[in-house]
């Protein structure tokens, strides 16, 4: 068996989808003498020629076949000319809403007519900047502002969220107003019962024992419970607490051995030393 390489035009193949000036391998049972004359018992091996040109790919065989390259198109984007997703400017806008309700009267009218001033010429409600400025009078602690302005957010459809839920709970808290939380949390109860936040019981049973509503931190717990929604060692300690203000021991000491953790940490010659809990200690 020889292996040769010639010139198509002295063997006389036919062939086709090859240029005249390209070569093939050829591989043939006789002689390198008999492989140009014999026809019959000699075999091909075409090669594949690829051409890479700029609107494809070309690849020559047997038959020749083209490959474009698809193209996708894009389509246009959608304009919402009067849809603002961006936030720039709401804090100098809520520093602006602070400034005013500072120099108004505690009057729910005042208030919410000159909340209604600040959004008349707005496209969509400023949901950022009043936010922002919940925050502010929160830092600032002025609770009675905080509980004005998250009403009327909510008088207006928008802010139904759990941070300002929770915002509006401490609010209740610090400014002596249990029963107004109470009703506030019978509503988030029966409206988002499946996806309150661990955060919010919390809240509530701190609100219920900064005003000594033990009896109300019970009924907090066991719908966290029926919920189950884990408390954190501060709200177990709380319930614990309010377990034996009621005078059920037993439940105080399950509440501490169920919820805190098998160790703690206290500080011993200057270090921090991790130390096992006694189930019967007290928090």
């Amino acid at each position: 068996m020889a292996l040769c390489n010639f010139n198509p035009k002295l063997s006389g193949f036919p062939l086709r989808g090859l240029s005249k000036y390209q070569e093939f391998g050829c591989i043939s049972f006789l002689d390198y003498q008999s492989c140009l004359k014999a026809k019959t018992f000699g075999f091909c091996i075409r090669a594949k020629f690829l051409e890479k040109k700029q609107a494809g790919k070309l690849e020559f065989g047997s038959e020749a076949t083209v490959k474009r390259k698809e193209i996708k198109k894009v389509g246009k984007k959608e304009q919402h000319l009067w849809k603002k997703n961006d936030s720039a400017g709401s804090g100098q806008k809520a520093l602006n809403l602070v400034r005013m309700l500072s120099g108004l009267p505690n009057e729910k009218e005042t208030v919410y007519g000159a909340l209604n001033k600040w959004v008349a010429w707005e496209v969509e409600f400023p949901i950022i900047a009043a936010a922002k400025a919940l925050q502010m009078l929160r830092k600032r602690s002025q609770w009675h502002r905080v509980i004005q302005v998250a009403k009327w957010m909510l008088s207006k459809g928008q802010g139904a969220t759990m941070g300002t839920y929770d915002t509006l709970l401490l609010a209740f808290d610090m400014d002596q107003r249990a029963d107004e939380a109470e009703s506030l949390w019978n509503m988030i109860l029966h409206t988002h019962s499946r996806s309150i936040p661990r955060r919010l019981f919390a809240r509530m049973i701190a609100l219920y024992a900064h005003h000594d509503l033990h009896d109300k931190v019970i009924e907090v717990f066991a719908d966290m419970e029926e919920l189950k929604v884990r408390p954190d060692e501060d709200t177990a300690r709380r319930v614990a607490r309010a377990f034996r203000e009621l005078g059920q021991e037993e439940k105080h000491k399950l509440i501490l051995r169920r919820y805190l953790s098998e160790f703690k940490y206290i500080h011993f010659n200057g270090e921090r030393v991790r130390v096992k809990r006694y189930t019967s200690e007290e928090d």
